[in-house]
């Protein structure tokens, strides 16, 4: 496992991290448990989740895994989805963060969050507002690093240049989509981003499962897959023609370079500039263990320098 610095700051968080947003929906508490043991065995010390993954559970099974291992793990959480009922229970707002760190350390059975994100950007709560409240986080010790997800590259500019204004904690970090049917972020939010100092913690690198090969173009997803079981709408994004064109091609190319087509995905992945690390989930602790296997690969740049050609499309 290779570790990284995140973005421009002095935090090493392993290449691939794992997604837990189906604890307390696809998996129960026990094999979210194993999971969680199974990552941090296998090298893998970031952590992902939020307060709205399995409305709550995702962290507090989190919180059971790490009983006696916290120092190990670095916990990455999330705040801006609604988390009740009232006018105040989403957004980051000063009353909704400073209310969602408290409930997130309760769950998670921790006195600190390393990485604490904002989720969305918050058309409603003035950029200063939400920066100043990260940065008492960081000064009271709940909170060591702060970062963003799915912020637009000139968000990313304008949170920071305002914490650099009056000195306050800056965002390390961005969490966007990316895979090979997804590379936008490279036009505008990756260069922004190394500019700023901000590095990339990726998630969907596999496209819902897209490329690990269990979907074929024209067949029925298999029973208990997230297509099975998200219905129409996860198809409808999800099983294109231009992304089956994709998929079938780095099938071929993987088996040519003698990896699997998730070991060829992820190591691309992983291998791309500005990217820190990968998110990926697993429903069962084996699965971890699949998934790692692509940090130990190591491909020829010709190979890397195909798929790249290959989804060129997906850049535009």
């Amino acid at each position: 496992m290779e570790y990284r610095n995140l973005g421009r700051s002095g935090l090493k968080v392993s290449q691939m991290a794992l997604g837990t947003n189906s604890f307390g929906t696809r998996s129960d508490e026990a094999t979210s448990i194993r999971i969680v043991h199974a990552a941090l065995d296998a090298g893998i010390n970031l952590i992902d989740t939020a307060d709205m993954y399995g409305q709550g559970e995702s962290e507090r099974m989190i919180g059971l895994a790490l009983k006696d291992r916290r120092s190990r793990a670095i916990i990455a959480t999330k705040c801006w989805y609604p988390t009740g009922d009232g006018p105040n229970d989403r957004g980051t707002s000063r009353k909704h963060i400073m209310d969602a760190v408290d409930a997130s350390l309760r769950r998670l059975q921790t006195d600190y969050i390393d990485l604490y994100q904002v989720h969305r950007w918050d058309p409603e709560t003035p950029i200063e507002e939400t920066m100043r409240a990260l940065e008492d986080l960081v000064r009271s010790g709940k909170v060591r690093y702060i970062g963003c997800s799915n912020f637009a590259a000139w968000q990313i500019v304008k949170a920071n240049a305002v914490a650099d204004r009056h000195g306050w904690a800056r965002f390390i970090s961005n969490q966007p989509e990316y895979s090979p049917v997804n590379r936008q972020i490279e036009r505008e939010v990756v260069p922004a981003c190394e500019a700023e100092g901000v590095g990339q913690i990726v998630y969907f690198p596999l496209a819902g499962g897209l490329f690990t090969g269990k979907y074929r173009r024209g067949e029925a997803p298999p029973a208990g897959s997230r297509a099975a079981t998200q219905g129409s709408r996860f198809v409808e994004r999800w099983f294109t023609d231009a992304n089956f064109d994709l998929v079938e091609a780095m099938e071929r190319l993987a088996a040519e370079a003698g990896v699997t087509l998730a070991q060829l995905t992820l190591a691309w992945v992983m291998s791309r500039p500005g990217i820190t690390a990968a998110i990926v989930g697993a429903s069962r602790p084996e699965q971890v263990l699949q998934n790692v296997s692509a940090c130990d690969v190591r491909l020829a740049p010709e190979v890397l320098q195909k798929v790249t050609e290959l989804s060129e499309p997906f850049a535009r």
